[in-house]
């Protein structure tokens, strides 16, 4: 079904970019000197189309850092959440530890005596 969905959305934008590809092909002139703009120090001479690519592969990595960064706070709670979740999972695990050698204990406590005594102190625990 993803492939699926991934063709259906992909080729059309696929066909979209490779249109614009060839119908902006002719050389452009970008100068990045502002001061002279005649003679620039500093300029790239590209198909039109490679600015275009440029522009959209810059928008979608700046649209990905800022969404990245505005879930900043989210994935600190959720580190926070996982980080209590581990700690309660341990002292859990401790703790039926704790009452299975209790019981494996208590089964070997010979006297009654000793056998009342782990009962009222597994209670507690």
């Amino acid at each position: 079904m993803k492939k699926v969905v991934n063709l259906l959305i992909g080729l059309p934008v696929a066909l979209v970019l490779v249109t614009l590809a060839i119908a902006n092909r002719h050389s452009v002139r970008l100068v990045l000197d502002p001061f002279r703009p005649d003679a620039p120090a500093l300029s790239l001479t590209l198909p039109f189309y490679i600015y275009l690519l440029g522009a959209l592969m810059a928008g979608v990595a700046l649209g990905g850092v800022a969404t990245w960064l505005n879930q900043g706070r989210w994935r600190h709670a959720a580190n926070i959440r996982t980080r209590e979740v581990r700690r309660w999972q341990s002292e859990a695990e401790r703790l039926t530890r704790e009452r299975d050698e209790m019981v494996t204990a208590g089964k070997a406590a010979s006297s009654p005596g000793e056998r009342k005594q782990l009962a009222i102190v597994g209670r507690r625990s």
